[in-house]
């Protein structure tokens, strides 16, 4: 039986294999689930001289990319997991100060920072682990006027099943950090569903694509890719 957990940190084992042995700053930045093509950061649009965040960086890959390859003024990984946190700052700290890893959960942290941001973005990161009603009015005001938020999500369940025609999340598997079984919350919502609370949220110029996954294997996933601007 699943036992739901109250700890804060249920990610505490994800990427720790990678991290052992790949210490590398990726050369590829892909919104797609199964990381290994479709588009790249020019969704994000020009992001010269730019403050940008990523909601849900885990050990900040991709936003090791972006400090490395884009000439932006700095991009923020934000992560409340305390591993997740740990494991940035060793493998990337070393790009500071074009990268800064920020441990804080995401809502907090864009509450905290109305008006900073020109571009905020998330790989299956902070958008899909918190309740969007939420995230996404905060996500608004930590943009500047005219800013941009770009998601991607899994645009159905693994397994197949459809995603939800409400907001409403999942129960999923996790682990704790000394490996026992528990959930964490997931959100998988229809499209007309984000659409729906982007507009709410303060969001306008909302436009979706669905890439398709490349694999039929049981834990692979089409990906819905969002892209909104912060209503002036």
């Amino acid at each position: 039986m699943l036992r739901v957990s109250t700890t804060t940190d249920l990610w505490y084992h994800y990427g720790r294999s990678r991290a052992g042995h790949d210490r590398a700053v990726p050369e590829t930045f892909s919104w797609a689930w199964s990381q290994d093509g479709g588009p790249g950061p020019e969704l994000l649009g020009d992001l010269a001289g730019s403050t940008v965040g990523d909601l849900g960086a885990g050990a900040a890959r991709h936003a090791a990319c972006l400090a490395t390859h884009r000439l932006l003024a700095r991009v923020d990984a934000v992560d409340a997991s305390p591993a997740q946190h740990a494991m940035a700052t060793d493998l990337f700290g070393h790009l500071a100060p074009r990268l800064r890893v920020v441990r804080r959960d995401a809502v907090r942290h864009l509450l905290d920072t109305a008006g900073t941001y020109d571009v905020l973005y998330s790989v299956f990161g902070a958008v899909d682990f918190t309740d969007p009603r939420e995230l996404l009015p905060a996500a608004a005001g930590a943009l500047r006027p005219g800013g941009r938020l770009v998601f991607s999500t899994l645009a159905h369940y693994l397994g197949g099943a459809p995603a939800e025609p409400d907001v409403v999340p999942a129960e999923i598997a996790a682990r704790t950090p000394g490996g026992e079984t528990t959930t964490m919350r997931r959100w998988v919502l229809q499209e007309h569903v984000w659409t729906k609370v982007l507009d709410e949220s303060g969001f306008t110029g909302i436009s979706t694509d669905t890439l398709p996954s490349p694999t039929d294997a049981p834990h692979s996933a089409a990906t819905l890719l969002i892209r909104a601007v912060r209503r002036a």
